[in-house]
């Protein structure tokens, strides 16, 4: 029997089914369409310059997929428009694409997480429910009579609001940053069932490794990655399990790393720093951990994590600024805030900019505790 050109090994079959789908038994699962696969494949030509390449290989295909610009610039609705594509034309893509471009798989894995959770936070945004009385009317007690009953009202529910929406997006970053860090620097995430590092004095249970990589030596990493440390974030008993994680991580017989991207020194920081390199292993702080991810990655993969994570961070980081004579005390001078709610859209006026959202909103978003992961 003759295969089919387009036929897919296993693990080539795990990756289209990885990249094309999320949370498929959840609220709001993501599938992308083969049009939609297409041009995010478009995307990774584009960021390569690969599309001469393509065109050669396929003519024609090119200039549907083609962005033209870097994608945080792409209007949603470019994804969202059919092509015309040959059958299967997106599985032969994506084959064509491992031969041309060096880490084209984990860069297609990476971009494609980043996409489907920005398509579902869409989605969130669109369908998280207003809150109702119930929920915020004993919120009232600490603040009634300060202003007009029904001003207070409206202000605990967009408070709520604001608050349910920032929680989502809390949430869905945390999918988001560990996996893509993970895998462009050749590793992944384990759970604490694969106990990879158990814990000390009871092997029968396993610590969540946020990146696991195995060297061509054999040496083994357990990484830790944070985007931040501070003094306030974490309780004692949460820190005492961070701290625990570098002694569990050695007698697992794994290298315990730090990654943390802000590099703002603190005491609890500095504690977890010194408990890791007490236990042989090492911490990247700030440029250091950019560095060292960037270094890891390889020279595709460091672009990716310069071009989708580093490059955001630092322009929204920027407009944080020193005030009068307390140095490192930062200050962000904010923009005039106007909301409007209509039942089919909200309106935020923030300075001179105006952002219109469209509302469609489904009770089953009502609560965090019911809100579903994707794992």
């Amino acid at each position: 029997m003759t295969l089919r050109k387009s036929r897919l090994s296993a693990e080539e079959s795990k990756l289209l089914t990885k990249v094309m789908t999320m949370g498929l038994g959840t609220n709001l699962p993501v599938v992308m369409e083969p049009s939609e696969l297409a041009r995010l494949m478009g995307v990774i030509y584009y960021d390569t310059g690969m599309g001469g390449a393509l065109e050669r290989e396929m003519p024609g295909l090119w200039a549907k997929i083609n962005p033209g610009v870097d994608y945080y610039e792409i209007p949603d609705t470019w994804f969202m428009e059919p092509i015309e594509l040959e059958e299967e034309q997106h599985v032969a893509l994506m084959k064509l694409g491992e031969a041309h471009i060096y880490d084209f798989s984990t860069y297609l894995r990476c971009l494609s997480e980043l996409h489907k959770r920005r398509r579902k936070y869409a989605m969130i945004l669109s369908a998280q429910p207003m809150p109702t009385m119930v929920q915020v009317s004993p919120r009232s007690l600490v603040e009634f009579g300060t202003t007009d009953p029904e001003a207070l009202a409206s202000w605990l529910t967009w408070r709520k609001f604001f608050y349910d929406l920032d929680n989502r997006s809390a949430q869905e970053t945390g999918y988001l940053f560990e996996p893509i860090l993970a895998a462009a620097i050749g590793g992944e995430q384990k759970s604490a069932k694969s106990k990879v590092v158990a814990r000390t004095g009871d092997d029968s249970k396993g610590r969540q490794v946020d990146c696991w990589k195995v060297l061509p030596s054999g040496e083994r990493l357990a990484y830790e990655f944070k985007l931040r440390v501070t003094i306030a974030a974490s309780g004692q008993g949460r820190f005492g399990e961070e701290i625990q994680f570098a002694e569990d991580a050695k007698n697992s017989n794994a290298v315990p790393i730090l990654l943390v991207l802000d590099p703002t020194m603190n005491p609890r920081l500095g504690d977890l720093q010194r408990a890791y390199e007490a236990k042989g292993g090492r911490a990247y702080l700030g440029e250091d951990a950019w560095t060292h991810l960037e270094g890891e990655a390889g020279e595709v993969m460091s672009k990716f994590i310069e071009k989708y994570v580093r490059r955001p961070i630092e322009a929204i980081s920027q407009f944080e600024r020193e005030v009068g004579e307390r140095p490192g005390k930062k200050h962000i001078e904010l923009l005039e805030l106007r909301a409007e709610y209509e039942p089919e859209k909200i309106t935020l006026h923030l300075g001179r900019f105006v952002r219109e959202i469209p509302r469609a909103e489904m009770q089953s978003l009502a609560s965090v505790d019911k809100y579903q992961g994707d794992e």
